[in-house]
Formats: structure tokens, sequence, C-alpha cells
């Protein structure tokens, strides 16, 4: 993990983002068919996979050098472009004019000051922080919740975290001031504002309804004006981490 947030085999989380003409971000929100691309770190690139489409291998040392401007919300940041045939094959499978482009790191995107002070925090096409943690007892409430509205269990992908905690109890990640795991520190900076991205399956690319209405129930924050699941997170200090590694938490409350 470095400072803009999980690495695997060189590649960075979020370093890679679909963009219109315009230059701006589209996801799931705007085009739900997204959540069928299946990316996969590939020997010096990328590899996308989707449902009746051959694979698209893109080498990373071939990614044009010339950046262009583009937007990620508020912010304008520069992204190298993957070239046509990326072009084409995300534009085939989406029904929309599309285009990929990786993240241009000679230009950081500082994430906000209001939550994460004087740190230097960046990030790369994160919404708009390094890290997000969910603890599973959370999930396990929410679909405790569910049933007893009706409604059948989601799974943790509906939320996309980087880091499942085991061993909270549901919502104390809300309490947590730094994770420590092995060398690895992680300060809790803001809780995660939830979309209708949570409503959509990321199996089948169907929108639903839950669990917006039944976070609105009891995790609403008025401060950030809307449902709040899990925690975005900031990297203190980078270095290796291990599913089933034992952490350490330092809570505030």
């Amino acid at each position: 993990m470095e400072t803009t947030g999980v690495t695997h085999d060189g590649a960075a989380d979020r370093e890679w983002m679909v963009v219109d003409g315009d230059g701006r971000f589209v996801s799931q929100r705007d085009l739900p068919a997204l959540a069928l691309v299946a990316p996969s770190v590939h020997a010096g690139g990328l590899r996308l996979d989707a449902p009746g489409r051959a694979p698209l291998v893109i080498d990373a040392a071939r990614v044009a050098d010339d950046a262009r401007d583009v937007q990620v919300w508020r912010s304008h940041v520069r992204g190298h472009d993957a070239g046509d045939d990326a072009a084409r094959w995300l534009s085939a499978h989406l029904g929309r004019d599309v285009r990929l482009v990786r993240f241009d790191r000679s230009k950081p995107r500082r994430c906000n000051p209001d939550f994460v002070g004087r740190s230097g925090a960046h990030t790369l096409f994160a919404d708009g922080y390094p890290v997000l943690v969910i603890g599973s007892a959370s999930l396990a409430d929410l679909n405790a919740r569910l049933a007893a509205r009706g409604h059948p269990a989601l799974p943790m992908d509906r939320f996309r975290p980087n880091v499942v905690v085991d061993g909270l109890a549901p919502y104390d990640e809300d309490h947590v001031d730094t994770l420590c795991a092995g060398d690895v520190v992680l300060r809790m900076v803001k809780g995660c504002t939830r979309c209708q991205v949570t409503t959509i399956d990321q199996t089948s690319a169907t929108p639903g309804i839950e669990p917006l209405p039944t976070l609105a129930s009891y995790r609403h924050d008025a401060r950030l004006a809307g449902v709040t699941f899990g925690m975005n997170a900031i990297v203190e200090r980078g270095g290796a981490l291990v599913a089933g590694q034992r952490a350490d938490v330092t809570m505030r409350f």
C-alpha cells in the first residue's frame, strides 16, 4: 500500500478511469454495465474482461505519453489516454462513446483539506480518498435489518471497500482513529456517503432500490448530507497488507 491507496503487482487502485468525450468521468452511476467489466493486473499493464467479449490487454508502457485534461467530481487532473483499441472495446460494451485514461502522477490530486488537514494526503481517481474501510459486523447488521424488511442479504462488493475489518462491533469503524497492520498505518478521516451504486447487482449490472432506504432509516448524517456506510481513510505510513493480517486500532469517541 502506498500513500495513494492499495497497490498490487505494480498496479494502483483507481489508477484507470473511463471518461466521456469531454473528459469527465463516467461510472456505474451513469452506466451500470461497467459492473460487468472485470479488471485484472496484467504483466506490465491491465486486462479487461466482459461477458461475450474477447479480453482487452493494455500494455501500460505503450499508453500515450501526452496527458489530457480529465475531471473526476470537482477535481481537474490529467490522464494518459489508453488508445483507440481500448476506447472501441469499452464503447462497444457500454453502448456509448468513451475512452480509458491512466492517472498522470505528475499532477497530484489532493484530498479535501477540511478532512485531511495539512497531511498532504492525495489520491488517484477514487471518489475522494485513498482507502475505504468497512467492518464486517456492520454489513451483518445491515443485512439483519434488510431481512426484517423482507429483503435479501447484500454482499460486501456492493460497497467496494479496500479493507474489511473483523472484530469490531457494528459501525465501530466510525470511531476508529488509526488502524495499524504491520508497517501500514491508516487514519480514518470521513464517513463514506453512499450513492446508487450500492443498489446495483455487481454480477448482473441490474439496479435495485436497497440498501439506501434502509440505511436512510438509521444512518443519515446531517453534516455530510447523506447516508454513511464505512470510513474513508488516508495512508499515514505505507507497506504490505496481507489478507487475515492482525490489525490494532485506536479509538476516538
